[in-house]
C-alpha cells in the first residue's frame, strides 16, 4: 500500500482526528483497554507486544511509517489485545472509530488501500505463523532482518536497519538474547551483515533461510 499523504488524512476525516506526539517508551495503549479508535504511524515506530495469563511477553510487531493498527475496534472488538509503544519518538495520527467507519464508507479510494493494506498485512501474519512454527530461531532472525531491511518490497531495499536492540530481536523470534548475539556474531563473520553507523543488511542473508 502507498503511504498516504497524512494532511490529506487529517482534511479526509473531518472531526474525530489528532495528530499525537509521543516520546520512547510511552505507551499508546495497553493491552486490555477499550478501543475506541484506529493509529496511523506518521514518524517513528511502534512494538506491539502481547503478554499472556503466565505474564510471558512477546513482541508481536514492529510498526513502521505508513503503518495502520487499532483497527480491531472497527470489528467489534471491545478492548486490545496487545500492547503500543513508541520505541522512538513517534507522530501519529489518531482516528475515532466512527470518523474512520464515515472514511471507509465515503471515500472509495482510501477504502480500496485500507483494504489492500490489510490483505497485505494479513499475508505477512500468515507467513510469520509458518516461519515461528517450522522455521529455526536462526533462519528466523535472517527473515526478520531483511524484512526490517525491505527486502521483500519492490524497489531498492533500505539495507541500513535503524537502531533495535538485540532483546527486542530476541522477543520477535521467541529465543534468548544470548543466542541473536550469537547468530549476529555468526552472520557478521560470513559476512552476510556490518556494522558501519547502523546495522547494514546483505542480500546473501537469503542463504541462511533457504540453507536446509
Amino acid at each position: 500500500m502507498a503511504t498516504l499523504n497524512p494532511q490529506t488524512l487529517l482534511n479526509q476525516t473531518g472531526s474525530g482526528k489528532a495528530t499525537l506526539k509521543f516520546s520512547k517508551k510511552q505507551t499508546l495503549f495497553s493491552q486490555g483497554d477499550m478501543t475506541d479508535a484506529v493509529f496511523y504511524v506518521q514518524a517513528g515506530k511502534v512494538k506491539l507486544t502481547v503478554v499472556s495469563p503466565q505474564g510471558k511477553e512477546a513482541v508481536i510487531g514492529i510498526l513502521e511509517p505508513g503503518s495502520f493498527f487499532g483497527e480491531e475496534c472497527l470489528a467489534g472488538q471491545a478492548v486490545h489485545l496487545a500492547t503500543a509503544t513508541a520505541i522512538e519518538v513517534s507522530t501519529m495520527l489518531r482516528i475515532e472509530k466512527q470518523s474512520m467507519l464515515r472514511l471507509l464508507r465515503d471515500d472509495r479510494t482510501f477504502s480500496a488501500r485500507f483494504l489492500a493494506y490489510m490483505l497485505a498485512r494479513n499475508v505477512r501474519v500468515q507467513e510469520d505463523l509458518v516461519d515461528q512454527l517450522f522455521n529455526s530461531s536462526e533462519k528466523r532472525l535472517a527473515r526478520i532482518l531483511l524484512l526490517m531491511a525491505h527486502f521483500e518490497k519492490e524497489g531498492k531495499p533500505e539495507v541500513v536497519i535503524p537502531k533495535i536492540s538485540q532483546e527486542t530481536l530476541a522477543e520477535m523470534i521467541g529465543t534468548t538474547r544470548s543466542r541473536v548475539s550469537f547468530f549476529m556474531t555468526r552472520f557478521k563473520k560470513m559476512g552476510l551483515i556490518h556494522y558501519d553507523s547502523g546495522l547494514h543488511v546483505h542480500r546473501s542473508l537469503f542463504t541462511i533461510i533457504l540453507h536446509d
